[in-house]
């Protein structure tokens, strides 16, 4: 069966002297990997279409053990990006924590608007890398069924105190009069709201709000860990990322 479809390139791999296999986060099919035959040759359509971060309209099939991309056409291909190689290094960093958590055939829309978004907004400076850095964290985490409950205080549903505490293992939050039920990271209440904003914010929204830089690195901080803790997984890329910024 084929299937006409948009996505975005996380991963590719020369196959051979012609040939590419890719890692692509698709809207209908969710994450796949692909062959795309003779995209190497400079000739080739699919050329332009399938490197690396490129977000292109697919034709899909399903051969016998993998699918097989026929046909591509770029729609973006973050040129920005690829002119640095801190903002590259942190968009692939994105892309890995994607092959980790977008799901598997199924529709895969959120994620990939996600991604879409933070892509752009990193190519064209729009935020600060580490707001982007924390966005993407937490928000991708959270569509994949990992949402902390920041609504109120865990324990006795206090909605805001003047220093707030997380559990980012549990993820769930605390007051600062229940702060001695658990070992937990300080908040003010500035990143309380930033995480509450991140995690509940519509899409059209989610990039509008302003810490001071030392808040946007403790928000980064925060979110990288219970991240990491949730994904029960180290990230490569983001070792490659801290090593240069």
């Amino acid at each position: 069966m084929r299937v006409n479809t948009d996505g975005i390139i996380l991963r590719e791999q020369n196959i051979g002297e012609k040939d590419r296999l890719v890692t692509v986060l698709t809207r209908r099919l969710g994450l796949i990997k692909a062959f795309v035959r003779g995209a190497k040759s400079l000739k080739d359509k699919k050329q332009s279409a399938t490197g690396l971060l490129c977000y292109s309209d697919f034709s899909v099939y399903e051969g016998k053990d993998s699918y097989i991309i026929d046909s591509a056409e770029p729609k973006e291909v973050f040129f920005n990006l690829r002119n640095d190689i801190v903002k590259l290094s942190l968009a692939q960093y994105f892309c890995e924590i994607s092959m980790e958590l977008a799901p598997d055939g199924e529709d895969a829309e959120d994620i990939l608007r996600l991604l879409l978004n933070c892509l752009y907004m990193l190519a064209n400076e729009k935020n600060s890398p580490e707001q982007l850095k924390a966005i993407f964290e937490l928000r991708a985490v959270s569509l994949a069924g990992y949402m902390p409950n920041l609504i109120a205080c865990d324990f006795c549903g206090e909605f805001e105190t003047k220093k707030m505490y997380f559990d980012i293992e549990k993820g769930l939050l605390y007051c600062e009069n229940c702060v001695e039920y658990a070992t937990l990271f300080e908040l003010d209440l500035a990143l309380v709201r930033a995480l509450r904003h991140i995690v509940f914010a519509p899409l059209e929204q989610l990039f509008g709000f302003t810490l001071s830089d030392e808040n946007y690195e403790e928000l980064s901080f925060v979110t990288e860990r219970y991240l990491i803790s949730h994904t029960d997984r180290g990230y490569k890329t983001l070792d490659f990322y801290k090593s240069i910024k």
